[in-house]
């Protein structure tokens, strides 16, 4: 973060003295002289009760809910929302910065996306982007806070679990263009329909400026149903459309990687390839093409520039281990990301193919559905064992069963494990796929531990 006085990055609220910001931090061990700390009430901590400490190891002022005793009262700024506070010094300080920036939402394949796009973006200069799952009204500030005068490109990851979080976030990173990757199933606990998805999804419109482009997935069902600002450029992606703007054809995908041509009806035809297995990294691939093309950047360098994406984190990571072909795939799940995983796992040339499922949370009443139908296409990507684990899973293991899946349930990690012993040996590939809370990839490194090292 670049230094910025205290009465800018904390507009409109009443300050001591006009003194210069060195950063903002939400983590007291991260708390450094000149820095302004907020405090986040949580379930489990409370940044509040770290204030005074922050106060005294230099922080020239506290953001906080409430007065805290050991801050003065004059170094106090007290807000109702600490989120909506951060958003706010968020804000502020993105409008000292100008520079070409691509949001990042939909149901699935965000983070894909976003690394898509990086690697694209890095081919014309410095980019910013957001770091792991830093997509909230936490972690979209904290990326802003790392723009600087010499940024030229930035990807911002905006997720939401609720209607308004995403217009929260657009409207304070107010992005170049803007990306929406598909409207799938997740959080209908909290939204319902997948009509509601698409109209909390849609809210990045409320960040782009006029004339910006906005790159639509042309093959999603509800998408091309939707009502897109006549002030924006939409851009459609796709490989079945036959009128998106972007399409990828021949598309030849393996467990090294994917190839296929980008056909695009404004600047002609290029070759692609990228290092990611299934068809839906294609999509995302495509997304990041379209947005960066349509923010004037060359369409040749745009389409080469995708082979230099890398993984992040434990999402779709093909590894080795003790001579069996991992997919690690814990970090997130839903059926329509299980559908893909099971794809790549399906694409791999092993003789033998194992899936480790887990739990997919957020699912509302559509939650034994999910699970059912991710059962039968485990049996449709012809895998030979199912393991499932945890209490939705058992609707996954029946519906296998009944496609002649040897499937098993499994309700404790130690159970998990057991079956993993007995069922996998070296040659075979195994997709580990579950939401994060569900504990796989935990479990994965135990089991790690026993297998031959080397």
């Amino acid at each position: 973060m670049q230094t910025i006085p205290a009465n800018q990055l904390l507009a409109g609220l009443t300050l001591a003295e006009p003194v210069t910001i060195r950063a903002v931090v939400t983590d007291s061990r991260k708390v450094e002289p000149g820095c302004v700390f907020v405090c986040f009430p949580g379930e489990r901590v409370d940044g509040h009760d770290y204030a005074a400490g922050a106060y005294r190891s230099g922080a020239e002022y506290i953001v906080a809910n409430h007065p805290v005793e050991g801050v003065p009262a004059d170094r106090t700024v007290i807000v109702p929302d600490s989120g909506k506070a951060m958003i706010r010094m968020a804000s502020n300080y993105r409008m000292l910065f100008n520079p070409r920036m691509i949001g990042v939402t939909g149901s699935v394949g965000k983070t894909t996306t976003k690394e898509f796009c990086y690697a694209v973006l890095s081919a014309f200069g410095k980019t910013l982007k957001t770091e792991g799952n830093q997509n909230n009204d936490i972690g979209v500030p904290n990326t802003l806070f790392r723009l600087t005068d010499d940024t030229e490109y930035a990807v911002v990851e905006m997720g939401m679990d609720h209607a308004g979080e995403i217009e929260r976030l657009t409207r304070c990173a107010r992005p170049s263009a803007g990306i929406i990757t598909m409207i799938g199933v997740s959080h209908l606990e909290n939204l319902g329909t997948r009509e509601n998805i698409l109209k909390a999804k849609l809210e990045i419109c409320t960040g782009l400026p006029d004339g910006a482009p906005l790159a639509l997935n042309a093959d999603n069902d509800l998408l091309p149903t939707a009502s897109i600002p006549s002030r924006l450029r939409p851009v459609w992606f796709g490989i079945d459309a036959a009128n998106a703007d972007v399409r990828a054809v021949d598309v030849v995908t393996g467990a090294n990687g994917t190839t296929f041509k980008i056909v695009d009806t404004q600047y002609g035809t290029f070759d692609a390839a990228i290092p990611t297995a299934g068809i839906h990294t294609v999509y995302d691939a495509l997304a990041a093409y379209a947005a960066a093309t349509r923010l004037g950047l060359g369409a040749a360098r745009c389409a080469a520039a995708l082979a230099t994406y890398r993984t992040t984190g434990m999402r779709q990571h093909i590894v080795e281990k003790g001579g069996i072909t991992f997919i690690e795939d814990c970090y997130n799940a839903s059926p329509d990301s299980m559908k893909a995983a099971l794809s790549v796992l399906k694409a791999l040339p092993n003789a033998r193919k194992i899936a480790l499922l887990g739990d997919m949370l957020e699912l509302g009443g559509a939650s034994e559905e999910g699970h059912r139908h991710t059962g039968e296409w485990v049996a449709d990507a012809g895998v030979d064992a199912l393991i499932a684990y945890g209490p939705r899973s058992a609707a996954m293991a029946e519906a296998a069963k009944a496609r002649g899946v040897a499937a098993v349930h499994c309700q404790t990690a130690e159970e998990v494990l057991q079956y993993v012993r007995q069922f996998v040996r070296p040659g075979d590939a195994v997709l580990v796929k579950a939401s994060h809370s569900m504990g796989l990839e935990q479990l994965l490194q135990e089991y790690y531990k026993e297998l031959p090292q080397g």
